[in-house]
């Protein structure tokens, strides 16, 4: 495949990996008017915000079988048109059980894509040779910076319809001039000399298999910290160090920035560390910097927690989803990203069950305990030598 080629697919996939991020973190900000608007109790707005996880998982396991037939490329692009279409569905529910069912649509199309694209990324990465697969997850970092940020700016100027519905028309644009590109470049095939372990097979073995599960739990102790701080750190800030809440939101920001950072200098990384340094430091990393942004007295002093935490966690769910996606391909991808959304979906509750046995400081080491156990995880299992790389000896 031309180099030309393969440029312009790596913009396209790319510009995906973003607009997946913005589209998402539009809704986000929006879940506190929405909640007013269906007048949904705390509890029951928990229950329909389950359908975003419940409609990603299914379709998770699903849409390895449909990119395997149909291609990355075409999933990508209609799983994009379906996920643009139904951000705008939230804002016209009246009620939880209808909000509930609409983002059992939402939390679909958003499922698929990753799975879809993740596929393409883990096919480009295979051909280049060149572990490049982090510089995608940090457009998706900052392209939920943005939508972030630009929900905050129109949250007083703009009703939830006319942001989500402008974020679906932009969603749309956007899809349109990329998915174009996308769809005219056909996935690249695996180099001549690739070693035999990356072609997929298309019925997983009990080795393969077991192997794929692995580093899906790399994931899983990987998401788990980012839902855990996405949701508890501002309350850990305000609650336990008297943070203002000015200064609480700042803890979550810090540890975004500091993914994306890391994310960007994820190539670069794994160039230099190869695979599975990068994972055992970034685990290790994680899990010093979680102890002190729980058990530090200093606000200061979480501050500078959440950042080495984000550094430290930046790289091991990109890793582990194109190691997963190279030993299986779409079906690869699927499994480790469905294990890596249940571990988002399982860290705050349990960050709250554990606040209420014991203390928020203390239920927040537990995000330190996962990520040291994916560096003995990480350990035990050597992953592939970094891209364009011969093996050599244990790294």
């Amino acid at each position: 495949m031309p180099g030309d080629s393969l440029t312009r697919l790596r913009i396209a996939l790319t510009v995906f990996f973003a607009l997946d991020g913005f589209i998402f973190a539009g809704w986000v900000v929006r879940i506190p008017a929405i909640k007013h608007q269906t007048g949904a109790s705390a509890s029951t707005l928990g229950l329909a915000l389950l359908g975003v996880s419940a409609g990603a998982v299914v379709t998770m396991t699903l849409t390895g079988r449909l990119c395997r037939r149909y291609g990355n490329h075409q999933v990508t692009v209609i799983c994009a048109v379906l996920l643009s279409l139904s951000v705008a569905l939230p804002p016209l529910t009246h009620s939880a059980l209808a909000l509930g069912a609409v983002l059992l649509v939402f939390g679909s199309a958003y499922g698929g894509i990753n799975v879809a694209f993740n596929s393409a990324a883990v096919d480009l990465v295979r051909t280049l040779r060149r572990p490049i697969m982090p510089s995608f997850h940090a457009a998706f970092s900052l392209g939920g910076m943005v939508g972030a940020g630009l929900g905050a700016l129109v949250a007083g100027a703009l009703s939830p319809t006319q942001h989500l519905l402008g974020l679906t028309a932009i969603g749309l644009l956007v899809t349109m001039l990329a998915g174009r590109t996308l769809l005219r470049i056909q996935p690249p095939p695996p180099p001549e000399n690739a070693p035999q372990s990356t072609s997929a097979p298309r019925r997983l073995g009990p080795h393969t298999r077991a192997l794929v599960i692995t580093f899906g739990l790399i994931a899983l102790c990987t998401a788990y910290g980012e839902g855990a701080l996405a949701d508890w750190s501002a309350l850990h800030l305000e609650q336990d160090l008297d943070a203002t809440p000015g200064a609480a939101a700042v803890g979550y920001s810090c540890f975004a920035l500091a993914m994306t950072i890391g994310r960007l200098a994820g190539t670069r990384l794994l160039e230099r560390l190869g695979q599975t340094r990068t994972l055992v430091v970034g685990g290790t990393t994680a899990a010093v910097g979680m102890l002190l942004a729980a058990l530090t007295p200093f606000l200061w002093g979480a501050l500078v927690g959440f950042v080495i935490t984000g550094l430290g966690l930046a790289n091991l769910f990109p890793v582990a989803v194109e190691r997963a996606g190279t030993l299986a391909g779409p079906d690869g991808v699927a499994i480790a990203s469905t294990l890596g959304y249940g571990g988002m979906l399982l860290g705050p509750p349990a960050i709250g069950f554990m606040a209420d046995w014991f203390s928020l400081p203390v239920a927040l080491t537990s995000v330190a305990v996962l990520a040291a156990v994916a560096t003995v995880i990480s350990l035990a299992v050597r992953p592939a030598p970094p891209a364009g790389q011969t093996p050599g000896p244990p790294a």
